[in-house]
């Protein structure tokens, strides 16, 4: 029978206890043995735990090398500020609380400042408690600068990760299959249902949680913030060849100007993912402009093949419509790549308001990053308070209790407390029964070595690789039961010992457990579920208003009073522009908030959509799905709209709010949205140039509709696209012909 190969993740887990144990226990045994100094020792021992094991820094052995060495002077100076503040417990605990929130709340830079705040926190901890003894400062940082080069040292040269492929390379890979794919179809090879398959699949692989942490642009600055968006179009255009290729064959007749619109998108995406690969220089989105602007100058021309056959028209006008949202997706890669990796500050023909965060500069952008969290809506507001209060009355505890080895409560404060009350008590339960057995374990061994310090000495290295392989991969049981073993045969050397040192290990976890426990209880017990919930049902009644100020908008901005003449039409027209740029502002506010919210909501384990609970990741997609059509459909004039299609606009949208409003319920079974359809009568009354608009309107509520049937787990079998960048609406393409002077 053939052995089941190890898991990854348990092969990475024995890589990483392999390098912390070597750099530990080189820094410990020097320092102890060899120099005769206990505190460097105790430093040197700690400070690849910190930074190598408690502090999941992702990448590949480069990148966490240079992560450690860059947080290297936050470590040394949480050091020093921690043994100056250990002189009493008032400014201990004060200090406490502005360090635990100041580190937790920096972690919304994105996951390489998170990823290293348990490690930096656990040096303020472990300076901050008695003896006050600041003559030993230099001591410390000696044993900290140690084991920090032990660690950079063995991440290096001992089972060095390998590199994480970066995002971009994903990005690079899916334009590369776009481009094949939309050449294939201007060769008139449309329908291909295999392919379709394909491009779906390359989709998906670009979703963020596909991906390796460290490769995730999450973070605030440029670069990332381009290589996202970049990565979400990306997977528009993806989502909307597979859908041309999933089209029968009875739909995909000839038509020049689509041929010729495919093959410059398939060249666009060419050289974008050159350019992703750093083959060649990276292309501004102007050629594929001008070509989108000349298929707009005939998409509803008669002589661009619309007649007097108004289904066929629509047939093809809807076509057309798609192939638009794929142009528009690929000149948002294309300049996004372009602010990203370019050095562009700015949009070229695109709008400057999709791309805002081209021109601040990077300290700019980070502030607006924490200044958009600074609510109590935001669950890294509240992770972060939580955090602080619970290590601040861990601190108090300690100081006002004389616990011996306090550092072992905030300890498990740090490494226990999870962000619902729920996952805390599992945790903490299964933490304090591993921590008994833990004990009961350096008991006898205390007991049995009787004082020999060589038992101690040589028990500690085989005890650190065990609890650090198996306690990241077995749960907490094991790994505070097996690193209670490691801190007893570690601290047994240090000076004698008794099983009392085990009773102490196991009150102080037993404390820092409860304090977890109460503060998971009373600061915001339920995570991110409640927050989740009431930041999507704020932001879906947000757009439920956004959507009728902007079919009102599109109607009207063509000329509306040349039908119904009537006085005040431009009075009319500013109250709708401000109604409109107030519900955008405050959708898009309450998106960012929800989006926040979700993130922390999957960390915590939340339900995936197939279960009975709502689809949040489908309604972050229609709240973003509106805010990008509210954006591009007003942008152009089409005509002047009859009334017909004036009254049909604005019921269709007055419905599609309704069930908006109906869905931030969130009742059992979900809704069904159904917009009014756009009536053949109006679409044959309605001039040719006004056409295109009815039908880009018409599109956009269906989708919506689809979008909000789904949240509730009844949608369609084939899903809703995806419009989570900011460009998927045929009306992007004619802004960018407008400002091109087409």
């Amino acid at each position: 029978m053939r052995k089941r190969p190890p898991s990854p993740g348990r092969a990475r887990a024995t890589r990483q206890a392999a390098r912390v144990t070597a750099a530990s226990a080189t820094g410990f045994y020097t320092a102890l043995y060899v120099l005769d100094q206990p505190v460097v020792a105790v430093y040197a021992l700690f400070a690849p735990i910190a930074l190598g094991l408690l502090s999941p820094i992702p990448g590949g052995g480069r990148d966490r090398a240079r992560t450690v060495l860059c947080v290297l002077p936050a470590a040394m100076a949480l050091t020093a500020l921690g043994t100056a503040l250990a002189v009493s417990t008032a400014p201990a605990v004060a200090g406490m609380l502005v360090i635990g929130f100041a580190l937790s709340f920096a972690s919304a830079y994105g996951p390489a400042a998170a990823s290293a705040v348990p490690g930096l926190l656990l040096f303020y901890v472990l300076a901050c408690f008695p003896p006050y003894e600041p003559d030993t400062l230099p001591q410390r940082l000696c044993g900290l600068l140690a084991g920090v080069a032990l660690l950079v040292l063995f991440e290096l040269l001992l089972l060095p990760a390998p590199p994480v492929q970066p995002y971009r390379a994903r990005i690079a890979a899916a334009l590369d299959l776009a481009a094949a794919s939309a050449l294939a179809f201007a060769q008139g090879h449309r329908h291909a249902p295999e392919r379709a398959g394909r491009l779906r699949e390359a989709g998906r692989a670009l979703r963020l949680s596909q991906a390796p942490p460290a490769s995730r642009p999450t973070g605030a600055g440029r670069t990332d913030r381009g290589l996202a968006q970049a990565g979400a179009a990306t997977r528009r255009v993806l989502d909307q060849l597979a859908r041309m290729a999933e089209r029968p064959e009875s739909e995909t007749t000839a038509d020049p100007p689509s041929e010729e619109l495919l093959r410059g998108v398939a060249a666009a995406c060419t050289a974008t993912a050159a350019a992703l690969r750093g083959t060649r220089a990276v292309p501004g989105p102007e050629a594929l402009e001008e070509m989108v602007a000349g298929f707009v100058a005939v998409r509803g021309r008669p002589s661009g093949g619309l007649d007097a056959d108004t289904k066929a028209s629509r047939r093809l006008l809807e076509c057309r419509s798609d192939l638009l949202v794929t142009a528009a997706s690929a000149l948002t890669v294309q300049a996004a790549v372009a602010v990203a990796i370019g050095g562009r500050r700015d949009a070229a023909g695109l709008p400057p308001e999709q791309f805002w965060y081209a021109r601040p500069s990077t300290p700019k952008l980070l502030a607006l990053r924490l200044s958009g969290n600074l609510t109590l809506r935001s669950v890294l507001f509240q992770n972060a308070v939580r955090t602080a209060l619970g290590l601040g009355a861990a601190r108090l505890v300690a100081g006002v209790l004389g616990l011996e080895h306090g550092f072992w409560v905030l300890l498990a404060v740090l490494t226990l407390g999870r962000t619902t009350a729920g996952a805390t008590w599992s945790t903490v339960r299964s933490a304090a029964t591993g921590t008994l057995v833990g004990a009961l374990a350096a008991g006898a061994l205390i007991f049995e070595a009787g004082g020999t310090v060589e038992v101690y000495a040589a028990v500690l290295v085989p005890a650190m690789f065990v609890a650090f392989s198996v306690g990241p991969i077995a749960g907490p049981a094991w790994a505070q039961g097996l690193f209670t073993l490691v801190v007893a045969a570690a601290f047994s050397q240090l000076a004698p010992a008794t099983w009392r040192l085990a009773e102490t290990r196991l009150l102080d976890v037993l404390a820092g457990c409860t304090i977890g426990l109460i503060c998971g209880v009373l600061a915001w017990p339920a995570g991110a579920h409640a927050e989740v919930r009431r930041g999507v049902a704020d932001v879906l009644r947000a757009a439920a208003p956004l959507v009728q100020v902007t079919a009102s908008t599109v109607v009207h901005a063509s000329g509306q009073s040349e039908w119904a003449g009537a006085p005040g039409t431009s009075e009319n027209s500013r109250s709708r522009h401000g109604a409109a740029e107030e519900a955008m502002r405050l959708t898009r506010h309450r998106l960012r908030i929800a989006e926040g919210a979700y993130a922390q909501y999957r960390t915590e384990g939340g339900r995936d959509p197939v279960d009975s609970g709502p689809d949040w990741h489908l309604a972050l997609n229609c709240a973003s799905h509106t805010v990008t059509g509210s954006h591009w459909l007003p942008r152009q004039a089409y005509g002047p709209a009859p009334p017909e299609a004036v009254a049909w606009a604005r019921e269709s949208a007055a419905r599609l709010a309704t069930a908006m409003n109906g869905a931030a319920d969130f009742p059992p079974g979900g809704v069904r949205a159904a917009p009014v359809p756009l009536p053949h009568e109006v679409a044959a009354a309605a001039p040719v140039p006004v056409l295109p608009a009815l039908v880009d309107i018409d599109t956009w509520l269906r989708t919506l509709a689809a979008e909000l049937t789904g949240i509730g787990g009844s949608g369609p079998d084939e899903p809703s696209p995806q419009a989570r960048d900011d460009e998927s609406h045929p009306s992007a393409a004619r802004e960018a012909g407008a400002r091109t002077g087409r």
